[in-house]
């Protein structure tokens, strides 16, 4: 029986944060759920910050992903808007360390290079892509919430390629570990 699991994505911000989940069953993967969460409504930094939490939480507890992939903060002009998404990442982060779930960071340029093969795509490129990949109907009006499911979906290939990249010292190793390769 191939292994199931579930991965969240997560594209932190202090305005919208992103979210995605994937369900993988051996190597194919599936989405199960994307969105966005509105933040501009609240006006205190801190409010911000717990329902990034308590929403994170929720996902958690709704969804049981066995890991979390998450967009790393790329480097700024501003500080203050890197230090605001630095929190919102970090408290994403202990939403899931709450749960005991690993953390998996990935900077922006290598979850576009997974998705696209280019780092620098643009969102809508990384969007029309996973649309294809995942078999989404529609796009969501709010392309954080794809950035999301793209994080998850690049923690997906990641783990993929670890398994194909595993050398082996001998051709013996190499039938065990590979035995859907020998005719």
């Amino acid at each position: 029986m191939e292994q199931e699991r579930i991965i969240l994505g997560i594209d932190p911000g202090t305005t919208i944060m992103g979210y995605g989940l994937i369900k993988a069953v051996g190597k194919n993967p599936s989405m199960l759920a994307m969105g966005a969460i509105e933040l501009s409504k609240f006006s205190n930094h801190y409010l911000k910050l717990q329902r990034i939490f308590d929403r994170t939480i929720h996902l958690i507890d709704q969804y049981h992903p066995d890991e979390i992939a998450i967009e790393a903060p790329f480097y700024g002009k501003n500080v203050q808007s890197m230090l605001k998404l630095g929190r919102a990442q970090g408290v994403a982060m202990a939403a899931g360390l709450y749960r005991a779930l690993p953390i998996f960071e990935y900077a922006p340029l290598k979850i576009k290079l997974a998705i696209t093969g280019q780092g620098k795509a643009s969102k809508e490129q990384v969007a029309m892509l996973l649309q294809k990949i995942l078999n989404i109907p529609r796009l969501p009006d709010n392309l954080d919430a794809t950035d999301g499911l793209a994080a998850a979906l690049c923690h997906f290939y990641r783990n993929d390629l670890e398994e194909k990249d595993k050398s082996c010292k001998s051709w013996k190793e190499f039938i065990t570990k590979n035995p859907d390769r020998i005719k």
